[in-house]
Formats: C-alpha cells, structure tokens, sequence
C-alpha cells in the first residue's frame, strides 16, 4: 500500500465526509511554488492553498519571523495581554486601506469571522439589519456567512433555513446572461417589495468573485452600488478575503474601479500561510461597535502577526503587485494562444494573476465532465489546478506572485498537456 493510499483509509475512518479533498495526494514538504508528497513526487502548486499563499510557501523572511516570534511568545489573548506585532499589523493595514481619511483595523483568524465581524459593525454602525450580497458570492462556510453566499451545493445543503434578513441580487456577467441593468433592477424591485434601504445596514460584494467564476464586478455596478449606500446611509463592505494583498496587481481589487468601500474583510494571503483575518475600515463605523463586542481568544495571534508583517514588506521589496500583472499576462497570453487551436477554452479572464478560463463543450456550454478530467491529468502530471464557478467548469490559477519564470512555464505546458489528455 502506497503512503498516500494509506493515510487516505485513515482520513476516511478518522474525518467526516463533510470536510472534502481535491486530491488524495499528501505533503511532506513545500518550496515557494512546489511540494513533495509522502512518495517523493513533486508537484508545481497551481492553487496556492486557494489563494493564501502570494507570496509562496516558506518565504524564507516568513520563516525568520514566525521564528523570532516563537522564541518571544506564542500567545496572551490580545484583549487581555496586548502586543506590538498586532498594533504593528493594524498599522500597516490602516495605512493601504482602499478609501480616503482616518481607517482602523481589527484582527481575526478566518475569512469567515472577518466577513461576521464586519456585518456585526455595519449593524452597529447604521442601528439595522439588512444585509445584500449576490448570487455566485462566497462568504464563508458559518451560519452566517453561509447565508451570504449565494450557492445552495454544497455550502447550504442539509444545513437548514438561513437566518433573516439577508437578500440576494443576481450578479451581473456575460457569461450568466445577466447585465448590470438588470441587477439594478432587481435592487430596485428589492427595496419596493421586500426591504426598505432604510433598513439595510451593508450590502457586500467580492470585488471579483472567487468560488464564483473568478468574475470582476463590474466597474458600473460598484458606482451604482456606493451611489446607493450614499443615498441611503449603507455600509459597503468589500469582500477581499480571495483578492488582497497584491494578487489582481493591485494591493485590493477594488482598487482598479476607483470605488471607496466603507469596510473591508482580509484574509488568506494577509500572513503567507498562517491563519490572521481582518476588518479595515472607516474609523468613524469601525468605533460603531462597544468595547468587548469583538474579538476572540486567538484572533490576531502573535506568530501570524508577525508573519503579516513580513508578507507586507515582501511584497513591497519583490514588487509583487508588478510581479503579479506579468505573471498573469503571461498566463493569459498563453491560454488565449490555445484557445485559438483545439482546446475547450473560453472567457479566459481575470485582474493580474487572478486568472481563470472555462471549460466548454462544441457547441460552447459548460463541460464539467470534461474540467474534472483535465484537473485529473494535471495532478497525476505534478501540477495542482483547482475548479470553480456556479457550473463547475471554471479553472482558476493562483500560483504564488513569487513563482520563477521556469516554473510558471513548467506549469503552463503541463496545463496544456491536461487538457490535450483530457479530450
């Protein structure tokens, strides 16, 4: 029995089958953009532990100072012993946020609290309790953020009805069939019929949906959007758990519209691997909340604090954001030069290194059948693909902003070899 067939029977007697695996493939070690599993093979990560890892596994300065940490301490609970790394950490966030005058952050360690957290101080904030967000969003896995997303398999099901107040818009893309008008529309028909604006405290979108496709918001729907919370006194929260800290080219994705969000959720990519979360916002809504009303007994540990203050300085010192819109133009250019032969590829997209393509059958609709396969052959070839989208024909490549030129080339043929394979 191999290693890795043998941990997977011990996965199976030990986990529930509601945590799923892409792959029965285990790690035994990693190197900014490759890993070894338990049997030598080496593989090209094309997925980044689902966009966590810009700056790749084991940035050497990520290593240095998780290390100096633990030889200080590992944890005191910051409200009850506070500590620099956090204040150090806020500081640094408060100073990118995305829109104009005095910001303030908090700390977290998911995604998900970040995303509860921040609807938590919309409502204290506005006095309401409302929330909007769109069809094909991702927000989390919690009762809460569950509700947000907007995608019933497999985040929703069995899991009951969700908590009230929180209303879906359909999200505007080509793909889908739906335009900006008609989401604006439907927000309209919404507050006619369902909810008065006066009574929403947030409306939050992802500035380009992850789970969802890999699909920008378009720069007319986030206008209308803070047009709209303007008129009516609503917070908007800007979702960039999958899209910070340089992976669109820019530190936030919202940036490239030019809308200021009110709040913004951070995770993944914020401490090269280490769980750390955050909300930054306008400091006038994020004092909104009582003193004891947020927190956690690990939010803002002081080892991915540290670890956050490092990815922020790799980032700037290896040109990331830059990095990032060469890397992604090199994918691009190499996937529309397929697209042009016999390969299913359409709508290849994406800001920076946020790419993604779908996977079509001839006469053009979606062929999950066929993305499955080839995300089959990439990995038995050494390369780590992930899917996504509503119709689950999406492939989305997040490799680490630090990848060699080398690498991304050895990645990209091996991408072309799947889908020669898969036909």
């Amino acid at each position: 029995m191999s290693a890795n067939t043998d941990l997977q029977t011990r996965r199976l007697e030990a986990i529930p089958r509601g945590l799923a695996n892409a792959f029965p493939v285990y790690v035994e070690r990693a190197e900014n953009s490759e890993l070894w599993d338990k049997e030598g093979k080496r593989y090209i990560d094309f997925a980044g532990g689902i966009a966590v890892l810009n700056t790749g596994h084991r940035h050497p300065k990520v290593v240095a100072a998780v290390s100096a940490q633990l030889d200080a301490f590992t944890h005191t609970a910051f409200q009850i012993l506070p500590y620099e790394p956090y204040v150090a950490v806020c500081e640094r966030l408060n100073a990118v946020a995305p829109f104009d005058g005095p910001a303030r952050s908090v700390l977290f360690s998911t995604g998900a609290e970040a995303v509860e957290n921040a609807i938590k101080i919309a409502r204290a904030a506005t006095g309401r309790t409302g929330v909007i967000a769109f069809t094909g969003g991702f927000h989390g896995r919690t009762t809460l953020t569950m509700a947000l997303t907007g995608k019933v398999v497999p985040y929703k099901t069995k899991f009951g009805v969700a908590p009230p107040a929180i209303y879906h818009l359909p999200f505007p893309a080509e793909s889908h069939g739906v335009t900006v008008e008609e989401t604006l529309r439907a927000l309209n028909n919404l507050f006619r019929a369902d909810i008065a604006p006066t009574d929403v405290a947030a409306i939050i979108i992802e500035p380009v949906q992850g789970e969802g496709g890999f699909l920008p918001s378009p720069k007319a729907l986030l206008e209308a959007l803070r047009k709209t919370c303007d008129e009516h006194g609503i917070v908007l929260i800007a979702d960039e758990v999958q899209t910070g800290f340089a992976r669109t080219g820019k530190m936030f994705a919202i940036e490239h519209s030019g809308v200021q969000p009110d709040l913004v959720t951070v995770a993944k990519s914020l401490a090269g691997g280490f769980p750390l979360s955050g909300v930054i916002g306008r400091a006038d809504i994020m004092d909104a909340a009582e003193p004891g009303g947020l927190g956690g007994t690990y939010a803002g540990s002081p080892i991915a604090c540290a670890a956050a203050l490092a990815v922020m300085d790799i980032i700037a010192e290896e040109n990331l954001l830059e990095r990032a819109q060469f890397i992604g133009e090199t994918i691009k250019r190499h996937l529309e030069a397929l697209a042009t032969v016999a390969h299913p590829i359409a709508h290849v997209r994406g800001p920076g290194a946020m790419v993604a393509f779908d996977i079509v059958d001839a006469s053009g609709a979606p062929d999950a059948a066929r993305t499955k396969a080839v995300i089959q052959a990439a990995i038995d070839d050494g390369l780590v693909l992930l899917s996504c989208g509503i119709h689950g024909n999406t492939i989305r490549i997040l490799n680490p902003l630090t990848i060699s030129d080398a690498l991304l080339s050895e990645g990209l043929e091996k991408l072309t070899s799947a889908l020669a394979k898969s036909a």
